[in-house]
């Protein structure tokens, strides 16, 4: 199973309203690069959930619950989508300042090329955040 961060403002589409709604079309992306990692996404691979801009953190995980096809929100068929769900809210959100100030994550996309709305977490860096969350 591979991890995944996604990001979305909060105002715009909230890990609550998330919750709420089930599930989601992550959709409407239109960057190369995280169009590569929303194909590359799995059935059951667990996605962190950052708000961005309004408060910069990690706030929860999701899962891929239907991999990638035709982005609904474009004809372009150059683009893609997939459906997440909720799993939980972290019991702490953990903000982009503790990320960068780890010395363990100097590495971590969300450091090095943090515009990017869809990306790669890996195993370790997915283990190192949820301890800074205060989870096992």
């Amino acid at each position: 199973m591979a991890h995944w961060l996604v990001k979305s403002e909060p105002s715009v589409y909230s890990f609550d309203q998330l919750v709420k709604d089930k599930s989601t079309v992550w959709s409407g992306v239109r960057n190369y690069a995280a169009r590569l990692h929303l194909r590359g996404m799995k059935k059951g691979d667990e996605v962190f959930y950052y708000h961005s801009n309004e408060g910069t953190d990690i706030v929860g995980i999701a899962k891929v619950i239907k991999e990638a096809y035709q982005d609904p929100t474009t004809d372009d068929d150059r683009w893609s989508a997939v459906d997440i769900a909720p799993v939980r809210r972290l019991k702490n959100p953990v903000s982009l300042e503790q990320i960068k100030a780890d010395k363990r994550l100097p590495d971590m996309a969300l450091v090095r090329i943090g515009r990017l709305s869809v990306q790669p977490v890996t195993d370790r860096e997915w283990k190192i955040v949820l301890e800074l969350a205060g989870e096992k």
